[in-house]
């Protein structure tokens, strides 16, 4: 499937940004972390990202990148000589999706340790988006490749959350990149349970090697182990030693696994290595769901029950 590709609204022109531009730098991103809020137009198989309102566009969502991005690093010092980047590609556009259950526990996937980009990291189900694809549909479309759940028609909600411009290797000191995505996370609310929604997962196992629910309590916890930080070495007193995942063995059947919260705190490391952590993307996605959680239980105190969010709601599809 054709990988789609990432256009930039620059001086009132449509652009593709070269696979070596960072994105963030090409949209006046300062020397902090951020995010920074970008205009978007959300369309079938493209997106459009600009630092201003423009016509077409249906979403204002904070894009950021980690503060060891090597585009923005590439940017700031001469490039090697015979270490070129490909200079015939633009950025791709990957889509994840972060499925909460009515219980308000939310779903990240270990990917296999055989995986060429990303191997034994936690991601929520996520993947290329098709040139002709709805950009819902392709995330929906690698939920149920990956996890085997397809959400029944109308019993679902969903809203994107944010924008990350990720790298493969995502440091210089493992190598040059050889990919460049903008990740656009969407939060779908299922209005089914974990216990239901687990009942029917399958796991693909050429690309899921186990899966997890976090709740509220150890999500902050991850979220808040940024990366470019050490990572902790001690656990806040309340969070539990460890958190039940389901594990596929080598005779790919599902068994329980108790995981060290630990492992869910380490950090990037600056050596290519196949440790197992959370990837820094998935953490900033779960910044932003708890952001999404807090504002909602907020508004649900204040007004009463909130109505389900429209399928579509910001993104003017």
């Amino acid at each position: 499937m054709a990988a789609a590709r990432v256009l930039l609204l620059l001086s009132g022109r449509a652009e593709s940004p070269s696979f070596a531009q960072s994105v963030c730098g090409l949209l006046g991103a300062g020397p902090g972390l951020g995010p920074w809020p970008t205009h978007c137009g959300l369309k079938r198989g493209r997106l459009v990202l600009s630092d201003g309102p423009f016509p077409g566009s249906s979403a204002r969502l904070p894009l950021q990148r980690p503060p060891f991005c090597p585009f923005a690093a590439l940017d700031q010092q001469l490039r090697t000589p015979g270490a070129e980047l490909p200079s015939n590609r633009g950025v791709d556009l990957g889509v994840a999706v972060l499925l909460q259950s009515s219980d308000q526990s939310v779903l990240l996937t270990r990917r296999t340790r055989t995986l060429s980009v990303s191997p034994n990291v936690w991601v929520p189900p996520g993947g290329h988006v098709g040139l002709d694809e709805e950009l819902l549909d392709g995330g929906l479309r690698e939920l149920q490749e990956e996890t085997g759940l397809q959400l029944p028609h109308g019993q679902f909600s969903w809203v994107p959350l944010g924008l990350w411009e990720s790298a493969y290797p995502p440091r210089l000191s493992w190598g040059l990149p050889r990919y460049h995505h903008i990740i656009l996370y969407l939060l779908v609310v299922s209005w089914e349970s974990q216990q239901q929604l687990q009942a029917r997962i399958q796991p693909n196992p050429s690309e899921v090697s186990a899966f997890m629910w976090l709740g509220p309590e150890i999500a902050a916890a991850v979220a808040a182990a940024e990366d470019g930080t050490e990572t902790l070495t001690h656990l806040p007193r309340d969070l539990p030693p460890s958190v039940l995942t389901v594990e596929l063995g080598e005779d790919e059947r599902a068994r329980p696994l108790d995981l060290p919260t630990s492992t869910l705190l380490r950090t990037t490391p600056t050596t290519a290595e196949g440790n197992e952590r959370v990837s820094a993307g998935t953490k900033f996605a779960l910044r932003l769901w708890l952001q999404h959680l807090g504002r909602a239980c907020k508004q649900e105190r204040n007004l009463g029950p909130l109505p389900p969010l429209a399928p579509n709601q910001g993104s003017g599809e």
